[in-house]
């Protein structure tokens, strides 16, 4: 007498895939409020209404940028930029490589090809991160009236540089993970890639993801209490000009409205 097992027995059986962590809640965490505040800003640019949200957000990425660093210099081993710089190192040896397979086959041109593929998305990640700088300080500059209007023209093409880097980041992802056939977004969504083996990282750093998110929005907040808007005095005065000169901006701005 035959016997056959029930779809849930089946199922019941079935091994879950196994998966290993590559990248820790810190760095996704602080790679989530990277592409968040630049969206952000980028989005809120041209808006007088959203103005300090703008000018936040901008802040945000400046800080994030100096966290960026540290954690390059003192956290983990994956997260290293020696390990950024490592590929981008290798770019004038992969072009000579380059060169000696295209003349000598198709063989030495597949192995200098996915050697390109991660220089090209290590120097997506060098030139938005190298972005930050020039658009956080021209776009200080611009805030506080400190020149003409031609800062605001510098602050709006390094602007456009970063989103330019950015999707040239996401594009480069996208068009590798068609290619090798597996998401490569899905370690900075997760943390985890499917195979078998030891976890790369040893620590998931949650509580120093926590504390980063913490950080964050303590800093939105105590934004809003010291800006003209929040009518908030004290250490973080600095970070917005004075009311005369935000008055002034709003009227610039309603002036060339009409």
């Amino acid at each position: 007498m035959m016997t056959h097992a029930s779809p849930g027995a089946a199922a019941r059986t079935e091994a879950p895939t196994p998966t290993r962590r590559t990248v820790d809640a810190f760095t996704r965490t602080l790679h989530a409020l990277l592409a968040l505040s630049f969206l952000g800003a980028y989005i809120t640019a041209e808006s007088e209404i959203f103005r300090l949200v703008h000018v936040t957000l901008g802040y945000t990425l400046g800080g994030l940028l100096l966290v960026r660093v540290v954690w390059g210099l003192l956290g983990p081993r994956h997260a290293r930029l020696s390990a950024l710089l490592g590929k981008l190192r290798g770019l004038g040896a992969w072009l000579q490589g380059l060169g000696h397979g295209l003349a000598n086959g198709l063989g030495g041109v597949q192995a200098s090809w996915r050697q390109g593929q991660n220089l090209y998305m290590a120097l997506t990640v060098a030139a938005v991160l190298l972005a930050i700088v020039p658009v956080v300080l021209s776009g200080y500059v611009t805030y506080q009236e400190w020149t003409g209007e031609w800062m605001e023209e510098v602050h709006e093409f390094f602007g456009n540089f970063m989103l330019a880097a950015v999707l040239a980041h996401i594009a480069g992802v996208v068009v590798l993970s068609l290619l090798r056939r597996r998401n490569l977004a899905t370690p900075m969504l997760t943390g985890r890639v499917e195979g078998a083996g030891p976890d790369l990282i040893r620590s998931n750093q949650g509580w120093w993801a926590i504390v980063l998110l913490a950080a964050v929005v303590s800093f939105w907040v105590w934004q809003w209490q010291a800006s003209p808007q929040g009518q908030g005095e004290g250490m973080a005065a600095w970070l917005h000009p004075a009311p005369g000169k935000a008055q002034s901006m709003q009227s610039d701005d309603h002036d060339d409205d009409d």
